[in-house]
This record gives C-alpha cells, sequence and structure tokens, in this order.
C-alpha cells in the first residue's frame, strides 16, 4: 500500500511538468442532480487527461539506463498519448501498444509526438506485446500496477482535497484502478470522511468483478470505452480499492454516452464516455445516500473526437 507521503512526493517530482486543473463548482451540474456538484477538471491536463501525471512521475524518476533503454507501455489510448508526449518532452524514446479498438485520434496523437506506436488485435494481445518488448529490454511504464505512478494519479486528490469546498461523496472513474487508487490514498488522508465511489462500464469490469472474487480476475472485454477496459486490475490497485473506497458501481455504456452530452450541455465541458459515466454513477450514488450530500466529480479525460461521439450517440439513439 502507498501513503499519502508517497503522493506528496510525486506531486513534488511532477511540479511544473503537469497542470495543476480546475477545481470549480458547476452550476449546471448542480441543477441537473439537485445537489452541489464540484468538478475536478482533468480533461484539461496537458495530454486531455490526468494520464500525464503519473507518466510524468514514472519517467522522472528512471535512471540513466532504464532511460536509455527506451520505455514501452500499453494503453485504450490515453496513458499512450501522455506517456508518448511526455516522452517527447524529456527526450525519451517510447514504444506504445494500443489494440486496434483504441481511439484513432489517440494513435495518431501518440505518432506524431514521436512515439512507435504497435496496434494488436485486442487488449489481451496489446499486454502479451508489452510483456515481449519488457522482456527485450525496454523499460515499462505500466498504467496501473506501479506505485509510482499510482502516486503520481494520486495527486489528482490532493488539488481536489485542497482546493474543492466541502464534499460528502467523490466519484472516479476505474479502469486498472490507479487513478482511483491515488486519489483514494490522498483523500483519506486529507478528507477522511468523505465516501469514494467508483464508476465502470458494463464490459470493462475489471474492479467490480476483482471485488466479487477477492482479487484480480481477468475478465472479457466489449464496453465501447476503451480507455476502461482493463482485462483484469492488478494486486496493487485492487489492494488500495478494497481497503479504501466504498464501492464501484456498473453503468451501461449507453448511459455514459448520454453522460458525455449532459456534461456538454450542462456543465460546457467536452469529455469522452469514461467521464460521462461519472453522471449515471452520481445518480445512483445519491439514492444510496439520500439528502445533504455534496458531490465531486473527477472529470478523467477529453479524448474523444465529435465524430466518435456522435456515432455513439446514434448508435444508441441518443440525441
Amino acid at each position: 500500500m502507498i501513503g499519502i507521503s508517497e503522493v506528496e512526493a510525486a506531486a513534488g517530482l511532477v511540479a511544473g511538468h503537469v497542470v495543476r486543473t480546475p477545481t470549480v463548482s458547476s452550476p449546471g451540474l448542480s441543477d441537473l442532480l439537485g445537489v452541489p456538484v464540484t468538478a475536478k477538471l482533468e480533461l484539461l491536463q496537458r495530454t486531455g487527461s490526468f494520464k500525464a501525471r503519473g507518466a510524468t512521475a514514472k519517467l522522472l524518476s528512471l535512471d540513466e539506463a532504464q532511460r536509455a533503454a527506451g520505455v514501452v507501455a500499453v494503453s485504450g489510448g490515453n496513458h499512450g498519448i501522455a506517456l508518448a508526449m511526455t516522452a517527447a518532452v524529456l527526450d525519451v524514446k517510447a514504444t506504445v501498444v494500443m489494440p486496434r479498438t483504441a481511439p484513432a485520434r489517440a494513435v495518431e496523437i501518440a505518432r506524431d509526438a514521436g512515439a512507435s506506436v504497435r496496434l494488436t488485435d485486442d487488449m489481451d494481445g496489446a499486454f502479451a506485446l508489452v510483456t515481449r518488448l519488457r522482456d527485450e529490454g525496454l523499460t515499462l511504464v505500466h498504467p496501473f500496477d506501479d506505485p509510482l505512478v499510482v502516486a503520481g494519479q494520486g495527486t489528482v486528490g490532493l488539488e481536489l482535497a485542497d482546493d474543492a469546498d466541502a464534499l460528502t461523496d467523490v466519484v472516479v472513474s476505474v479502469g486498472g484502478g490507479g487513478l482511483i487508487a491515488g486519489v483514494a490514498v490522498a483523500l483519506r488522508a486529507r478528507r477522511p470522511g468523505v465516501r469514494i465511489w467508483g464508476v465502470e462500464t458494463e464490459g470493462a469490469e475489471a474492479m467490480s468483478a476483482a471485488l466479487a472474487a477477492g482479487g484480480p480476475v481477468p475478465v472479457k472485454l466489449s464496453s465501447i470505452v476503451s480507455t476502461l477496459s482493463a482485462p483484469s486490475v492488478s494486486r496493487l490497485t485492487y489492494d488500495h480499492v478494497s481497503a479504501l473506497v466504498d464501492d464501484v458501481l456498473v453503468v451501461p455504456d449507453r448511459d455514459a454516452v448520454r453522460g458525455v452530452l449532459e456534461l456538454a450541455e450542462h456543465a460546457k465541458v467536452w469529455t469522452e464516455p469514461a467521464a460521462g459515466a461519472l453522471l449515471p454513477a452520481a445518480r445512483r450514488v445519491l439514492e444510496r445516500v439520500g439528502d445533504g450530500a455534496r458531490l465531486g466529480l473527477v472529470v478523467c479525460g477529453g479524448n474523444a473526437t465529435t465524430a466518435d461521439v456522435g456515432r455513439w450517440a446514434a448508435d444508441f439513439g441518443l440525441h
């Protein structure tokens, strides 16, 4: 288990390399949900998602031999973007492995940043290829199974704790669990009374399956939300979530896409479905906790194109 000291150390490490993103009250979302809502706008992070934090913390911690070897990562989109762009700034050669289901825009951004992008048929194949490349000598920057990466993502929680008004409940999207693990460490230290909720989409249920099984298990992936689609969580992230998080909720893809449209209309921010999933989850949280809630939403990323969202909305009959 990592502690608040590791998250604070990561904050010092990444300072000046990542954006301290806005933490803002949202009148539009407050009206929509009927309770005060504060949004942590990680979609305004350099690279368009929180992933820049963990990638930066890891890359800055490498020794010269590890940097010289070059780095490799597996990604459903955002971690690959973050690694590619951060590695370019730090003059480290990067290889990013993504499944063909990853957003075309993410592949384009990673390539434009100078990374070598390798595509596989599915996420299982992506993890297998990354393991082989690591064994061949590249330095692995894992998207969530790394204490330094988790501590880097936890800096989101430090900033939220420092900058938000009173909160009762915080909702965080879950893929492999690095973000919620780090945020939970920070909030349990700085805002110990706050309830912490995770949200996954149906067909990307690695953490909820792990919680049901008592540890990480492989899951079958079918969600359109590639940025939440981890084939399993890690023991590291599972241990943190099982100890520190109140519950992990699962919502349909359709509701996550509708959440993207609602965030655009009511919060005036353009997000991806991983962040859109926060709104149906928030409604479920409010059903459970009742009146008096004050919500914090970690708006994790905005790397979806208008064409992507338009296509998903049409597929689900959303207007």
